[in-house]
């Protein structure tokens, strides 16, 4: 399909005429190897069929020509993307003979940004746009109002149904883009709206003074959001740091050009531990970081370092600020456009475009020379800040080492309280964290010897999220689990060596056991994030009942099984159903815990994973954080969802 690729211009001087749309190579491919283009046909390629049309709505308002981008999601999942840009030229393209609106649609590789004046800076997820969508789709309608005309044209699988025709006058101008996503290509077709509506806010921040809307018509009561950022990089983190207390009064903003790269960096430090760093390259987010990133990394260390020599705070080497301790409490969001980005990977994780780092490196470093001269206050703070950072840096490397050099391991061998598993194969090992001693004798009672090993814990272990490592490893408990774990921490942390491929915990199923589940989840997104990435992280999911009618039993695992069980045992006749409740698995004896929560082939265990990373940090600190206000509006606003609360 030929995307509407663009690029930034004047409003003055941009040609977008049919000259300006180029072709690549033809669309046949798309239909029969579709992950090629879009990722994946599950979920998330679903969902690049939005963002390649909206990204050339977003491209218009980047060249400063849309100003009003809408989203409407219709039943039966049918989505509607409008812009009030100049719409897709619609007279004959030279090269194809069809209309330059045909050629971008049913093209791969055609459209304004691969040459031409159009645009100079432009996004897209892979560079394939619009088309891709058209040959993805069972239905789609193009409608342009150009020149005082609206023209439209209509697509099966990629195909025209006709050619280009104009029913009618427009007076204002832009495209509207329709489309009905193909069954035979996704086997689940439902459009998650907080998906979209969070991938929406976020093209917001990064255009700023561009009018974002999303509308969903498929529910009783019509949802709509509309979102307009002035501040663009500055409103996102200000809205990132929302529940974190900010360290400095005036937070750090520069936008400006630097050999044709345009670079926008905004940060501010807060009290937390944590860092926040987004990265952007034409609009398009890079998970993995890239060039920008290393760029502004080096000019924050530079500047920092060179400001704290000169103000007397370091007066040797041996004290200079490292990455880690001037970016601790960090958040900040870096945005590049440049022409034709190079990224690495086929989904774009991470910008390789050399030009980026010395533009942002550039950039960075003389504004924030000037900004710590300018607000001698928030330097101040900041330079505090990160010296206690390597102080506490220095005193986490002495504790780990304590920890965790070999003399130390080899006199502890493994933690005292850890039954381990016989067998020396982490892909079949088990390692169960268990709540408590009793628990934890029935899980070493009734547990497989050769694949599953106990390690107990006694009581609440330490909440990270307000703890630096130091203090950490000085809780028995999380050294335990460390050492357990054979991977070591923080720097020395390896993935490889981590001797068990299930982690699995198996808490009480009521108030405590809660929130030492909370407790641990927190370590181990704080702390050890491979691991759940890795997918070795799980939970238990203990029986909550036990229903016994003579001779039959059952357990159950959620009020509405139960509700359920008892309507069907109490049409048998005979014996009275008992229920008991199971408060804790110090309740069950061995065979119990065994044959209902640690036998592989009854067990239900739930894998732990983490479909938004910044959705997931926000909402550990408002939960687990120091700050009381956050936590009590989120308790407020979710108290009448709550279920199964145990008072």
């Amino acid at each position: 399909m030929a995307k509407e690729e663009k690029n930034q211009n004047s409003n003055n001087g941009g040609s977008y005429t049919a000259k300006d749309i180029y072709v690549l190579e033809g669309l046949e491919p798309v239909r029969k190897r579709p992950g090629m283009y879009i990722g994946t046909t599950d979920v998330v390629g679903l969902h690049h069929l939005i963002w390649e049309v909206v990204d050339n709505s977003i491209d218009e308002a980047m060249a400063g020509y849309a100003k009003n981008i809408r989203v409407e999601i219709f039943p039966n999942n049918r989505i509607v993307v409008t812009d009030d840009g100049r719409g897709i030229p619609v007279e004959t393209h030279k090269q194809t003979k069809k209309s330059a609106l045909e050629t971008v649609m049913t093209t791969l590789h055609a459209g304004g940004k691969f040459g031409g004046d159009s645009y100079k800076v432009s996004g897209g997820l892979h560079g394939v746009g619009v088309s891709v969508v058209c040959a993805l789709s069972k239905w789609m309608r193009a409608e342009v109002c150009r020149d005082g005309g609206l023209y439209v044209q209509e697509y099966e699988r990629g195909k025209p149904k006709f050619k280009v025709k104009k029913i009618g006058a427009c007076k204002q101008t832009g495209t509207k883009v329709i489309f009905d996503p193909d069954p035979e290509i996704f086997k689940i077709i439902d459009f998650d709206r907080k998906k979209i509506f969070d991938h929406l806010r976020q093209q917001a921040f990064l255009t700023k003074g561009v009018k974002i809307e999303i509308i969903d018509l498929r529910d009783k009561f019509v949802f709509y959001h509309g979102f307009y950022f002035d501040g663009g990089l500055l409103s996102f983190v200000k809205y990132l740091g929302e529940s974190e207390k900010p360290l400095q009064e005036q937070m750090f903003y520069v936008h400006k050009n630097y050999e044709n790269v345009d670079a926008e960096v905004a940060f501010t430090f807060t009290d937390e531990l944590e860092i926040e760093e987004l990265s952007f390259a034409n609009n398009i987010y890079t998970p993995d970081g890239g060039m920008h990133i290393t760029g502004f990394r080096s000019a924050l260390t530079r500047s920092l370092n060179d400001y704290a020599k000169k103000e007397g705070y370091i007066k040797n080497t041996d004290d200079n600020l490292t990455g880690d301790d001037v970016r601790e409490g960090l958040v900040v969001v870096v945005s590049v456009r440049l022409r034709d980005p190079q990224f690495e990977g086929q989904t774009k994780a991470r910008l390789g475009s050399a030009e980026a780092r010395t533009a942002v490196e550039t950039v960075v470093g003389d504004a924030l020379k000037d900004f710590l001269e300018r607000y001698s206050s928030d330097a101040r703070k900041i330079i505090e800040k990160c010296l206690l950072t390597l102080k506490a840096r220095k005193a986490a490397k002495a504790a780990r080492d304590t920890v965790l050099r070999k003399g130390v391991l080899e006199g502890l061998t493994l933690p005292g309280k850890l039954a381990d598993c016989s067998s020396k194969d982490p892909a079949e090992s088990e390692l169960f964290v268990v709540e408590g001693d009793s628990a934890g004798g029935s899980a070493k009672q009734g547990r497989d010897r050769r694949t599953q090993a106990i390690l107990p814990l006694k009581g609440k272990i330490l909440n990270v999220e307000k703890s630096r490592i130091d203090k950490m490893l000085i809780n028995k408990e999380i050294k335990a689990l460390v050492v357990a774990m054979g991977t070591a921490i923080a720097e020395s942390f390896d993935i490889s060596k981590l001797r068990y491929h299930k982690i699995v915990l198996m808490t009480d199923a009521d108030v405590d056991g809660s929130h030492i589940r909370t407790l641990l989840l927190t370590l181990f997104y704080r702390y050890f994030p491979q691991v759940i990435e890795g997918g070795y992280l799980y939970i238990a999911q203990p029986p909550l009942y036990k229903l016994q009618k003579g001779k039959e039993g059952r357990y159950i695992y959620n009020d509405a099984e139960k509700d359920k069980a008892v309507k069907e045992m109490s049409k048998s006749e005979g014996d009275k159903i008992n229920i008991q409740r199971y408060k804790g698995l110090g309740e069950m004896n061995p065979e119990q815990l065994w044959e209902t929560t640690m036998d592989p082939g009854n067990r239900i265990l739930k894998k732990v994973s983490i479909n938004d990373s910044v959705a997931t940090d926000k909402l550990f600190d408002i939960l687990m954080g120091e700050e009381v206000g956050p936590r009590k509006n989120f308790i407020q606003a979710h108290a009448l969802s709550v279920k199964n609360l145990d008072i």
